[in-house]
This record gives C-alpha cells, structure tokens and sequence, in this order.
C-alpha cells in the first residue's frame, strides 16, 4: 500500500476537493488492475469441462442424474463471471498478445447460457454507460421493488412477451449489430434442435436435468445476484450513486462476489477476485461520496 492510500483511514476527507478524491480512488484501482486473471481462467475452462464430463458420467450410467443434476445446476450458474471479465477485456485488451484467450475465454463459456459472446458484451456495456435509464439500460428490467418480486420477474422477463428481449434487441440496433440478432437465434435454433434429439433419441430426462432446468435455474439466479441485488433501489443515475454495496446473507462466494459491485461499476477493469480488497481500501472514499454501502 502506497503512503497515499494507506493513510486514507485516519485522513479528513472532508476537506478534500472531487479531484482529490478521484486521484486517490484512481491510486487504489491501479493498485489492484494489471495482473493476470488466472481464476477466471481457470474457472472458466474448469467449469466447462466440468459440465461437459456430466453428460457421459450420466449417460453411462456412472452418475445418478439426481446428482448431474445438481452439478449441472452449480455449472450453469457459475458460467457468467469469467465471460463477464472477458467482456470488459480484463484477461487482455486489443492488441495484445493475449487478445485471443480474453475472447476464446468468452466464446468458449457463453454458449452454455444460449447468447452469443459479442451479444453480451455490447449490451452489458451499454448497462454501464446508461445504468437505470429506463429507456436505455438493457437490464433495466431486473428492476423490482423487493427480493420476491424481483426473482418472479427474472421469470416473467423469460417469456415470449418479456420486455428484456426487446430491450438487448434496441441495444444491438442503436450499436448497428443486428447481424447478432441473427446469431442469436441460431444459437436459440441449435440450443432446441439438440433438445429435440436427446428426447427422440430417448434421452429426454437427461436433456431436461443436465441443461434446459439448470438453465432456468441458473438464469434467475444470475439476474437476480448480478443485476437486481447490487443495484437495488435503481433509482438514482450518476457515477457513485447508480448501484451499491450491500451484505448478503449467503456471503460474497454465494452472491457471486456482487456484494462490492460499486467498485466494479466504478473501475470496470478490476479483476472480479480483486474487488473485495479494493473494496476496502476505497471505502473511506466512497463513504465520503455519500455512496450507499449498506453493512459492508
């Protein structure tokens, strides 16, 4: 810790002016950005090839698919980080000579959840550009007014007149991508068409278990730790005021590390693993910028 930062916890910031403040919050997120990513790597091909050892296991009649079931279920949910930082170019940036495994990281793990990689990138981005702008934030309908209605909604939001579609819909078109509209539905079309052959090729229990109901599981799940917890109320726009932090009862692991998802919106390019540590020294900072912190 630099002299500068490490003094934060005694110091008056109070008589500090913003550009001071943000040159001290900037010191902290340089301390913690840079390294290489190796858990979400390694997360990321761990947990696909996890899932991908299931489907034998089950089909052979080595694993029960009770318990398929339930790996695939953990499987699937814990799919997202790892393309989340590769959307954000954490594992390396344009340019670079890693360039390639940033994007195989992220085309390689979002096929499981059914979109296409460059689709969650150009609408999570746009989620950081306009978060709680009912007209331009693409996950503007993980909204809600508590945790029971916001997990129905993740629900409703899935159906064939859910809103959220439409929404990452106008999000591709005001970034001129709809040839990613068609992507998607190729992936929607392969993701049914391989469903279809496991049941008319008798294995309908299993496509049922190890994908389709984890995927629904999982989906809420992620919405709802990713989306609707860490920006709850939603009702405030602005750098410091537009998500949170907050306690969950199932701990940081179990909330997917969102419990200090005010120092990802703030310094996107933190690795996820490197936010709790930044989290703490910052605090001081956000506290004197009147963010919400909840219990954290």
């Amino acid at each position: 810790m630099t002299a500068a930062t490490g003094d934060i916890l005694s110091a008056d910031l109070s008589s500090l002016s913003d550009a001071q403040l943000m040159k001290l919050e900037r010191q902290i997120a340089k301390k913690h950005s840079g390294m290489f990513p190796w858990l979400m790597v390694i997360w990321a091909f761990g947990n696909l090839l996890c899932w991908l050892a299931v489907w034998p296991l089950v089909l052979l009649d080595i694993m029960p698919l009770w318990l398929g079931f339930i790996v695939a279920t953990i499987n699937m949910s814990m799919v997202y980080l790892p393309t989340h930082d590769a959307q954000h170019d954490i594992i390396a940036r344009p340019g670079q000579k890693l360039r390639w495994l940033n994007e195989w990281v992220g085309h390689a793990t979002s096929w499981m959840i059914i979109l296409p990689f460059e689709v969650l990138r150009v609408t999570h981005l746009d989620h950081h550009r306009h978060a709680n702008d009912p007209e331009l934030d693409p996950d503007y309908t993980s909204h809600a007014a508590g945790p029971w209605a916001a997990l129905w909604r993740t629900v409703k939001e899935r159906q064939p007149k859910g809103q959220r579609q439409n929404d990452y819909l106008a999000s591709l078109e005001r970034h001129d991508r709809q040839g990613l509209i068609l992507l998607t539905l190729a992936y929607k079309l392969g993701f049914f068409a391989i469903l279809f052959t496991l049941a008319w090729t008798g294995f309908a229990l299993e496509a049922f278990f190890l994908w389709w109901l984890p995927l629904q599981i999982a989906m809420t799940y992620l919405v709802f730790y990713l989306s609707w917890a860490p920006h709850h109320p939603g009702t405030a726009r602005g750098r410091y005021t537009e998500t949170r932090s907050w306690k969950s009862a199932i701990g940081n692991i179990g909330s997917m590390g969102m419990q200090f998802h005010i120092v990802h919106h703030l310094h996107p390019y933190i690795p996820l693993d490197r936010t709790p540590a930044a989290y703490r020294e910052m605090r001081p900072l956000l506290v004197a910028r009147g963010c919400e912190l909840g219990d954290n």
